[in-house]
């Protein structure tokens, strides 16, 4: 757990959001998680460690936490000692800057380049982080998206509604979350009576006397089950939108 820091001004302001950030946290503060963090370049170049404001920030390696969940993934992945030690040496290189990972070219791709076209292109000298590089950081961060969609499903093929083609409930659920979609991009998204209905509906208000948004998250099952009556009031935009949409699906 982080320590908690204290802001003289707007405390509960700051509290709040280090209470998110605190939350966001400890729910990634995994072996895995932390692995792929120590294994994304940009995170050792200069010039994203120098911040802003005079405020440096920390590498990976440098990171208590994040070191001791690295060892761990270490520890778990590879079973084999010699495998174990040799990728100990191939992360010390790396994270220094040593061999290899000391030519100009290769330092300057850390800030520009993909991460996983930086592994790809510069990692041939340490082999067993490359092959980890792969299979880490070509893992979705999030799972929100799937979790989402499938919401959206159980709400068009239900119990009642069980005889869909399967074509056809696939069709409704295009229009249904891309009708969500569409909606983000209008004016009374932002500031009409109904504004960030999806975010949290009736069940919650974005305004400045806001305090408690910790536990706010658009992956809930009852937001996304919450029927919004207000979701479109001029049935001529509605109309254009699954037009677009229809379009679309052809």
């Amino acid at each position: 757990m982080r320590e908690k820091i204290s802001f003289p001004v707007n405390q509960i302001f700051f509290d709040t959001i280090h209470d998110i950030l605190a939350a966001r946290w400890n729910k990634s503060n995994t072996p895995l998680h932390c692995m792929a963090h120590s294994l994304v370049p940009k995170y050792y170049h200069e010039s994203w460690l120098e911040g802003e404001n005079g405020i440096r920030k920390l590498a990976p390696n440098e990171d208590s936490e994040i070191s001791l969940n690295r060892v761990k993934c270490f520890q778990r992945y590879f079973k084999n000692s010699n495998e174990m030690k040799q990728a100990s040496l191939e992360y010390g290189s790396f994270c220094s800057g040593n061999g290899y990972f000391s030519e100009p070219h290769v330092i300057d791709a850390m800030m520009y380049e993909d991460s996983l076209s930086w592994w790809a292109n510069h990692g041939v000298s340490a082999p067993l982080l490359q092959q980890l590089a792969y299979k880490l950081l070509t893992q979705p961060a999030s799972s929100s998206c799937c979790e989402r969609n499938w919401s959206t499903y159980s709400l068009i093929h239900n119990i009642k509604r069980n005889k869909l083609a399967t074509s056809r409930a696939e069709d409704l659920v295009f229009v249904h979350y891309n009708l969500r979609l569409l909606s983000r991009k209008k004016e009374k998204y932002i500031n009409g009576p109904s504004k960030y209905w999806d975010v949290g509906g009736d069940r919650f208000d974005i305004d400045e006397t806001t305090n408690d948004l910790t536990e706010l998250s658009i992956d809930d099952p009852q937001i996304e089950g919450v029927i919004f009556e207000e979701e479109f009031e001029d049935l001529e935009e509605v109309e254009e939108d699954v037009a677009e949409i229809a379009n679309l699906i052809k």
